[in-house]
Parts: structure tokens; sequence; C-alpha cells
């Protein structure tokens, strides 16, 4: 049994190395660097130790508005995507003819570059001298207002942006929901439709339960994609994010390293220190709830 657990080790041995200089390392670094205040980049120095950084991130205006945008991206971006997702996945696992083809149309914005679909967001939402953009007209053609999505209020801007973000996660999420529905034993179903089970509850009952797994993972990975981003916002409305009003946390942490205010790992690690701490704390929160709502 000792030579066994011994091997066992072993094997482990270089993913736990990996582990240790590619994640534990750079985060006791981080959190060194958070620590220390007025950090002196180049000469390596710092007045002393403290929250001070802590404290200034948390009264930067900027810093709070990037929480705000991320928090409203996240709230609005991952029930939604899981959502349609779901239902999606659920329509393509009823069809039997063209299946393949569906599931490879929906996965397509998946592979495509996210800057080229920002590209395309930005032509279809953008107001220009030329034109109001492809969805201005069609407000028109509905006789709406014409609304600039791309430099107008924030409300349009947040809108484009939720829109854009679900349009990127969506076809993985249903890849990985039609999958899960593909092996749900059928015996359950045939089961339920002898007793003579309405369908909404066969969904609800079975279906549901059986992939709940697959939809707590994709809901976990969604709360933690969402609260990285920063691609999706860059591709949207340009690298000044702070001018537009859409900086995320990330995007924050970016402009204190190496943005017009960079030169500030102090501030860019205790903002990454944060954010790394709200991550955790949903993750821990969706863990206590999927004990009672993930069957395994």
């Amino acid at each position: 049994m000792e030579t066994n657990n011994k091997k066992a080790w072993l094997y482990l041995l270089p993913a736990g190395i990996f582990l240790a200089v590619f994640m534990v390392y750079p985060l006791i670094d981080v959190l060194i660097y958070s620590m220390e205040e007025s950090y002196n980049f180049a000469s390596q120095t710092s007045r002393g130790t403290g929250l001070y950084n802590f404290n200034y991130i948390l009264h930067d205006p900027y810093f709070l508005q990037a929480v705000r945008n991320t928090a409203l991206c996240v709230a609005i971006t991952v029930p939604i995507s899981t959502g349609l997702s779901l239902l999606i996945a659920f329509g393509l696992s009823s069809i039997k003819a063209l299946r393949n083809l569906f599931q490879t149309i929906y996965f397509l914005p998946y592979v495509t570059n996210t800057l080229a679909v920002g590209l395309v967001f930005m032509i279809l939402f953008k107001k220009t001298a030329y034109t109001d953009g492809m969805v201005n007209l069609l407000i028109h053609f509905f006789h709406g207002p014409s609304v600039d999505f791309i430099d107008g209020p924030y409300w349009a801007k947040m809108f484009v942006l939720c829109f854009y973000v679900i349009w990127i996660v969506m076809p993985f999420k249903i890849l990985i929901l039609t999958s899960a529905l593909a092996s749900v034993d059928v015996s359950y179903y045939n089961a339920a439709k002898v007793d003579g089970t309405k369908g909404w509850r066969i969904f609800l009952r079975i279906t549901l339960p059986m992939i709940s797994p697959t939809v707590f993972y994709l809901i976990i990975t969604g709360f933690i994609g969402a609260f990285k981003e920063y691609s999706d916002a860059v591709a949207l409305f340009g690298t000044d994010l702070n001018a537009a009003k859409m900086n995320t946390i990330v995007g924050y942490i970016y402009d204190m390293l190496y943005g017009d205010s960079g030169g500030y790992p102090s501030y860019a690690a205790a903002a990454a220190i944060l954010l790394f701490a709200i991550i955790l704390t949903i993750t821990v929160i969706n863990l206590l709830v999927s004990r009672k709502h993930v069957y395994y």
C-alpha cells in the first residue's frame, strides 16, 4: 500500500510543481505587492506595508465604475446566456434531421476571433456621419427613435456589451448542454410517457435534475468568465474604457499596470486580490447552493 501511495505522489509531482510555480507563487507575490505602499517598480522599493492600496482603490471612482459595470454584466449575461443555451440545446436534441448542421452553425461564433465579432457589432450598432447603423435602421422601420449604442447613453452601451457577451459565450454552452442531454437515459422518458406525464413536467423532474451537474458547471464558469471580461469591452468601445465609462475590473488592473495611468503595480495587485476574493466568494456560495439542487 505504501508503494502505491509513493507512486501516486510521484505521478502527481509534475502537476504539483506546475501549480506551485504558475499559480501559488504568483498569488503570494501579488498579495505581497498589494500590501507594499508607494511601491517603485524601477528601484524595487516601497515606503512600508499596510492596507493603503486597498483603501485607495475602494475610493477610486474609476474602480467603482469598473465594479459596477462588471457586476451588471455578470448579473445580466450569466442567467440569460445559460437559460437561452438550455432552451436551444433542448430544441436541438428534439430535432433528428440536420442536428449536426445546426450544432455547427451555433458553434461558429465561439471559434471566430473576438475582435472580428466586435467589429461586426460596431458596424451593426455604431452611428456614423454616413449611416445610423443597421440596428437603428430596424428601429426606424418600427418608427422608433435613433439610439447611439456605442457613444451614446450608458444603458445603450451596457445593452450592446451584454448582448455581445451573450452572443460569444452561448455556443460553448449549447455544445456542452447538447452533449449532456444526449447522455440522459431514454428509459426515464419512456417510463414517464407510459405514466402519461406532460412534457414540461418531464423536463423539470427528469431532464433538468439529470443534467444539473453540467448546468452548475456552466454557471460557475460563466460567473468566473464574466468577472474577467475585458477584451469584449475593448472590441466594442476601444482601449480608453474609462472615457467611455465602460471599464471592467480586469481593465482597471491592466490600466494600472500598462495604461495611461500605468506604473502602479501595488494598486493593480490590490485590485487583483479584490477580484480574486469576489470570484472566490461567488464560487463558494454556488457550491453551497449546489448541495441541495445538483444531483450527482
